[in-house]
């Protein structure tokens, strides 16, 4: 049995549906990821980069291509996020990265960047069916995750928004699509998320004055 094979098989069942091992794994994965982010440790990129190596494999079984093109698109910003945090500002406290508020400049190139996307990729993925069987979702999710993965690699506490607006689709599109696994986590991860975002927003109060232009 080949490795693919392997996570593409049945780890447990729950709630009456078939968990795989790429959903499971990948999804602690993730978790960790985000927990590190929440600690604005350097070392959420790796996280996030394995998490996206496993996960392609869990919406592959699933037949979700925009889930896989989420994915694989999480795997190229966390190596660039990590280049990102390697050369940014430390607060101090133990090399964590410095965080700060977005600009008004900064949000408007974030929302509208992830408007204009989200109509981009939603318009493709309708024209090509083959590329997801709910493409409106799917386009939400993949552009929501970019635009969530480049505020954290600039330390901007809007990530944390930027992920609760992700969640609010994510979770009933996993369970919808038989990844109870991924629905579970989605809920834990907004639990951890919004402790995050209190963090971060406690400690960006300092450096809100000074921060870089877009």
């Amino acid at each position: 049995m080949s490795s693919l094979d392997w996570l593409s098989g049945e780890a447990f069942a729950a709630f009456g549906q078939h968990v795989i091992w790429s959903d499971a794994i990948g999804n602690t994965f993730g978790l960790v990821a985000l927990a590190l982010g929440w600690k604005r440790s350097i070392w959420t990129w790796p996280a996030q980069f394995v998490a996206g190596l496993i996960l392609v494999a869990a919406y592959a079984s699933a037949q979700l291509s925009g889930g896989v093109g989420k994915q694989l698109l999480v795997i190229g910003v966390a190596t660039w996020g990590w280049r990102q945090w390697q050369r940014g500002g430390s607060d101090g406290e133990g090399g964590s990265v410095a965080v700060r508020f977005a600009t008004g400049r900064e949000r408007l190139a974030l929302l509208g960047g992830t408007a204009l996307g989200t109509l981009a990729v939603g318009t493709l993925f309708t024209a090509l069916p083959q590329l997801s069987w709910n493409p409106w979702p799917d386009a939400y999710i993949f552009v929501g995750t970019l635009a969530a993965m480049v505020a954290q690699a600039r330390g901007l506490v809007e990530f944390w928004f930027a992920w609760l607006l992700v969640d609010v689709v994510g979770v009933p599109l996993a369970f919808s699509s038989g990844l109870a696994f991924s629905g579970l986590v989605y809920v834990v991860y907004l639990g951890l998320v919004l402790w995050g975002l209190r963090d971060w927003w406690l400690r960006s109060r300092p450096s809100a004055r000074t921060a870089p232009a877009f």
